[in-house]
Order: C-alpha cells, then structure tokens, then sequence
C-alpha cells in the first residue's frame, strides 16, 4: 500500500479510511476473534485495530440508561457485560498477585 507523509511529522500513515476503520471495529466486537486474529485477518498491525476500537468502538452506557427493548438486545448486552466482568476480575486477580509479590520483604 502507499504510505503518505503525515501531517504531524516526519511519521508515515496508512490512509485507510473511516468506513473501513469501523468495518474492521465492528467486525471484531461482533466475533469472538482475538485482535490478533482480527489483525492477521484484515492484513493489519495489532495496534491499529486496538486503536481504532478505542476511537470507533462502542462507548459505555451511563449507569442509568434505559434497559434493551428486545430479548435479543438483552441478550447481548448481558453477553457484553459477563466479558468485561470476567476481563476486570482478571485485572483485579493479577493486580492482588502482585501486590502480594511485591510487598513481601
């Protein structure tokens, strides 16, 4: 592919565009693929799908939203929220681990 000088240096940028960008995104959210995977899959670096999930991926609800209409949107939704549950647990698993480690004399 080209590669175009940036505009904010002397970095060189890919130009993919927005459209894709998502594609990409919702692809990933929407399969069970690592961003390894998805990465491998679309022919691009890892940090670039990590990325640009962060820019255009889907944002947190406000604790107060209202409830999904549909079963099958609750459904999903209590998918995504078992995720970040098992995801978070293991932060906060690793994160007593080293504690321990590192407070011992």
């Amino acid at each position: 592919m080209d590669q175009e000088k940036s505009s904010t240096g002397g970095k060189f940028s890919t130009p993919y565009t927005e459209e894709f960008k998502r594609s990409v995104v919702d692809h990933w959210c929407h399969s069970d693929k690592t961003a390894v995977q998805v990465a491998a899959e679309f022919g691009l670096k890892v940090w670039n799908v990590r990325d640009w999930r962060r820019r255009y991926g889907p944002r947190l609800k406000p604790v107060d939203a209202p409830l999904p209409e549909s079963p099958e949107a609750m459904a999903r939704e209590i998918q995504q929220l078992r995720k970040e549950l098992a995801r978070v647990t293991l932060q906060r698993d690793i994160l007593k681990k080293t504690m321990g480690i590192l407070s011992e004399p």
